[in-house]
């Protein structure tokens, strides 16, 4: 699973996990104790998050890798989008970059290394930017909101526009694009649309590998 903060990465992977009977593994927000920080102060604390997230991450897929049947809420792929962005916003020194960068690359060839190095499928999970917002906003974490903070509104713009090329570029694994805007996954007849477009692909996956 891939895609914006705030666009339903979770529930997706908590319906899919159900749907095709797969062990869910979601990414460590609740219990970070970087993450607030960072949103008061992110020159500070902008570093020490993409290690902390990266650590998290290669976990994770350890973890998924040792069973074949599996689906993760965010992939290990998309997070030197923040990390970029941290650093060209001046969130981190070129240093703090490059050992991110030194760091990512071992872990990857570690990932490659396995048996199996790259996702089935990529889901990306898209929307309008407003709906973005929109969620963020009903999510209702205090440090997210963009309430007299328009820093951090543009924030989450520049990382929504990133998205949309990562996706574009993306060639690790087949992948497939859902828009969330447009179908609302809490509605029965929306869910088994996406459902369905994604167990196409998976099909379509199956008849190309074989």
């Amino acid at each position: 699973m891939a895609g914006m903060i705030s666009v339903g990465k979770s529930t997706m992977t908590e319906i899919l996990a159900k749907e095709l009977n797969t062990t869910p593994f979601y990414e460590p927000v609740n219990d970070n104790p970087i993450l607030s920080e960072y949103y008061k102060d992110p020159k500070r604390y902008g570093f020490d998050l993409q290690i902390y997230f990266l650590n998290k991450r290669f976990r994770m897929i350890k973890e998924a890798l040792a069973d074949n049947n599996n689906i993760l809420d965010r992939s290990i792929f998309e997070d030197y989008l923040f990390t970029e962005e941290n650093y060209e916003s001046g969130n981190m020194i070129k240093a703090e970059f490059d050992i991110y960068k030194d760091l990512l690359d071992n872990m990857m060839s570690e990932i490659n290394s396995k048996a199996k190095s790259r996702p089935d499928l990529l889901v990306f999970l898209d929307a309008d930017f407003e709906t973005i917002l929109y969620r963020i906003k009903k999510r209702g974490r205090s440090f997210e909101q963009v309430d007299n903070n328009p820093e951090l509104e543009k924030y989450y713009y520049r990382i929504w526009l990133k998205y949309r090329k990562w996706y574009d570029e993306y060639n690790i694994s087949p992948k497939i694009k859902i828009d969330l805007g447009k179908h609302d996954v809490s509605e029965p007849e929306q869910k088994e649309y996406v459902i369905r477009q994604i167990k196409n692909k998976l099909k379509e996956i199956d008849i190309e590998d074989n």
